[in-house]
């Protein structure tokens, strides 16, 4: 029996052109999700490779759609040959694992992928290192503006406790106590 696999990394995405494919490749059942491939919990590709038995085949449409690393890749395929089973993708024929040929192929290509992903996290790395220099914030927009942490510290040298400045700057005190930190901490630098 053929099985298939489709994942796409967010909610956004749809999966029905995958899906559509890999019925029309004839796979009886397709497992599918809405999960990041970088993710090793993907509950439907567990229970793909737990359904396969000895001679059957878990197809996906590309092999990006199965794993983001060589390791974990090279693991996938482990599983599924430990079952009995095959590997096939729908547009990389020559990756199939039903000849060695198609094995080193494998091997090889998920090497580049691996090459390939480290390039994305060094270039993404790289542009937030630079806006970070240039003052860029990432996360949560900052809860106090520098005039109300400047009034807090105020506050604070008066005596008054963190609850109290809180209860006078509309927010809670532990937002005050991590502003009056985040401040020092950056003055100390």
């Amino acid at each position: 029996m053929k099985y298939g696999y489709a994942r796409v990394s967010t909610t956004e995405q749809d999966h029905a052109g995958q899906v559509d494919a890999l019925n029309a490749a004839g796979a009886v059942k397709v497992f599918s999700e809405k999960i990041s491939g970088v993710r090793a919990d993907r509950p439907q590709l567990a229970r793909a490779i737990a359904a396969l038995d000895q001679g059957d085949v878990l197809a996906v449409t590309r092999i990006d759609r199965l794993a983001r690393s060589s390791r974990d890749l090279l693991n996938i395929v482990h599983e599924v040959e430990a079952r009995g089973a095959t590997f096939e993708s729908l547009t990389e024929p020559w990756a199939n694992t039903n000849s060695p040929q198609a094995a080193a192929m494998l091997t090889m290509l998920s090497a580049f992928a691996q090459l390939e992903r480290s390039f994305i996290l060094a270039r993404t790395a790289d542009g937030r290192a630079r806006s970070k220099a240039q003052g860029r914030h990432f996360g949560p927009k900052f809860k106090l503006n520098q005039e109300q942490i400047a009034h807090a510290r105020d506050l604070q040298n008066q005596e008054k406790g963190l609850r109290e400045i809180g209860r006078l700057l509309g927010c809670h005190a532990s937002t005050v106590s991590r502003a009056l930190r985040q401040q020092e901490e950056e003055e100390i630098a």
